[in-house]
């Protein structure tokens, strides 16, 4: 499903801004990333189908954005 995928590319590029050290130099723009980012990922959350899994939902609310990243990629998305 291309919004899964979508999603997962998401998180990584989320996972990556929170391991750039160069990035974390600058906070405020580190900072900035990282707000658009999860402002990403949260805009494809509210487009996941209602038969979305309940368990990645769960990891999206929760903020658990390396769980549901690890989720997906189990899944072959």
């Amino acid at each position: 499903m291309q919004i899964l995928a979508e999603l997962a590319d998401a998180l990584r590029e989320r996972l990556a801004i929170i391991g750039d050290e160069e990035s974390r130099r600058d906070s405020v723009r580190h900072t900035e990333r990282l707000q658009k980012a999860s402002e990403k990922i949260e805009s494809i959350e509210h487009r996941l189908p209602r038969t979305a899994d309940p368990q990645l939902r769960h990891f999206l609310q929760r903020r658990s954005y390396s769980k549901a990243l690890d989720l997906l990629e189990a899944s072959g998305d």
